[in-house]
Order: structure tokens, then sequence, then C-alpha cells
């Protein structure tokens, strides 16, 4: 395992989590492509920026997600549903292939953070319970603003020239979009927290907000990092949130290491490189290795800190 730590490990993680050992990982933070890009497509930089370019001169309000999936429109009939249902099975199944491998190399009393849309969150965790983890919580990230996606069907009915569309304002197919959900699970306790404390080094949550007050489930007044032009990455997460989530979940103990499998431009590995704790990233697309790496080193050493315990 000491020849993963603090790298970026290239390939698709149902492959490399393979190489990793049994019951040395301590906590996972991750954010997988959610399924409305999933559906039949490979998730290399080609594809997402095919697929974002076909909606760059449209109506389309969010222009950095790459759609495509071809389940947002069309007729709302019964074939319809049953594949769009097909397709929430298929993403499950995938899910349930990685979080296998991830259940494994965990820790007893590891917890995993899974980012998903609040559509899917609840397949995600299904996927992840029947890989042998057990359901803690779900985090609300609550962004800075929200677009509504969906039918506007005062202006819908309007353009089509029916009668009395304004009979309908203000009923839209959608509520504005402001949170994102995490997904909270972990590798099932040795007995109890303590004796997996003592043996692990895992399993507590760090509760204590900066207030002095009890850390809530709801983490708001994030802000947004003002990206460098070589991150090309289409959904980075802000550091500050997911140095909030390694403050909270992931244990300052020898011997910790935070996993990534879905590394993505590598702000988890940035901020557990901050934190001072080992981290192992993967990543599928060879172009964001570069992303990540120069991000890590921008991390300089003043920067990180001490574990609390050893």
């Amino acid at each position: 395992m000491e020849s993963f730590k603090n790298k970026v490990l290239l390939g698709d993680c149902r492959k490399v989590l393979k190489k990793l050992s049994d019951s040395t990982v301590s906590a996972c933070i991750t954010d997988p492509p959610y399924n409305y890009e999933f559906i039949g497509h490979k998730w290399d930089d080609s594809e997402i920026q095919r697929r974002k370019n076909r909606i760059k001169d449209s109506k389309t309000l969010v222009k950095n997600i790459p759609y495509g999936s071809g389940l947002a429109g069309g007729v709302r009939n019964e074939r319809w549903y049953r594949r769009n249902r097909e397709n929430i099975l298929e993403y499950e199944d995938w899910c349930l292939e990685w979080a296998t491998e991830l259940f494994r190399i965990c820790k007893p009393g590891a917890s995993v953070l899974v980012f998903n849309s609040t559509r899917t969150i609840a397949h995600v965790q299904v996927a992840l319970e029947k890989a042998g983890f057990y359901a803690r919580d779900i985090v609300v990230y609550r962004r800075s603003s929200g677009i509504p996606k969906g039918i506007n069907m005062e202006k819908n009915l309007e353009q089509k020239g029916y009668a009395n569309p304004e009979n309908w304002q203000g009923w839209h197919s959608c509520l504005r979009s402001e949170w994102e959900a995490i997904c909270v699970v972990q590798k099932p306790l040795v007995n109890n927290y303590t004796q997996t404390l003592l043996e692990y080094g895992t399993g507590l949550f760090y509760a204590k907000h900066e207030d002095g007050g009890f850390q809530s489930n709801i983490l708001e007044n994030i802000k947004r990092d003002k990206t460098p032009d070589y991150n090309v990455h289409c959904t980075v997460k802000p550091l500050e949130l997911m140095k909030k989530l390694v403050d909270i979940f992931v244990p300052r103990v020898e011997g910790t290491i935070v996993i990534d499998p879905f590394a993505g431009s590598g702000t988890t590995l940035v901020a557990a490189k901050q934190a001072g704790i080992d981290y192992i990233g993967i990543e599928v697309e060879p172009s964001y290795i570069d992303i990540i790496e120069k991000r890590l080193q921008s991390v300089s050493e003043l920067q990180e800190m001490p574990l609390l315990f050893s």
C-alpha cells in the first residue's frame, strides 16, 4: 500500500481498486459521474466536450453539464419510463461494482461520502448498502444559487397558442435545484465505537462547529473558487467544501489514508494534502491527471497541518 500513497493512479477505479490492500483506507470522499451522464457513454474529456458543445448556442441555461443521456426530453410514454428505469438499474449496478471493491479496502468504521444528484442519491445509497456499507446520513450541500431547468407551463402554452395561458402562471415542472446530496455510509464497526476507534482510528465524526455549536448536516455559505485556466474540468467542487468534509469525516491519526476513486480535478486530494493527510486518487481521464498534479504541487508545506494524534 505504501507504493500507492500520495499518488494519482490512472485507470477505471473498478480495476485499479483491486490493486489495493484490504482494510487500509480510513475514509473516502468522491464525486462520481451522475446518472444523467451515464447511459451508453464513456467519461473521457473528448466526450464531455462533445456533449457540452451541442448546447453551447442553445437556450439551455446551465451549459457546463455534459447533457446527452437521452433521458431528459421525449414523450413520456411507456417506453420512456421503461428506459428510464433500466438506466437507473444499470447505474446502480455500476455503482455496486466499484462500491464492492471500495468496501474491501476500507477499514472497519471508515466513512464513505458520495456526491450525487437529488434524483439518484437513493440509488447510490442502495448500491453502497448492497456492497456492505451501513447508511448513516445524507449531507446537504447548499449551493449559492440554483436555476430551474423544467417547463414554465404558462410560457409553453402561450408559445403553442393555447387560450388563457395566464391561468397557469407560476406552474412549472420542477423546483429550483439549489442543493446537492452527499450520501454518508460507513463500513460496519467492530462491536462499538470505542473498540473501532482504538483498533482502527475510525468511526467518529468531528462535530464541533466553528462557532462552538454542534455541526449540522447542512453545509452552506460555501464560497466558490476562482478556477485557474488550466483546470478545464466541468464540475469542480469548491475547495472550501472538500476541506470541510475532510475536517468532519477524516480521522487525524497516524496511518490515515483518504481515497477518491473519481478524482476529477483533484479537489479532495488537495484538501487532504493541506490537512497533512495521506491520500490516493484514481482518475480514468488522462488529461485530468495533469490538472491534479499541478494543483497538488501548488500546496506548499506551510499549508500542511500535522496530525492530531500519532
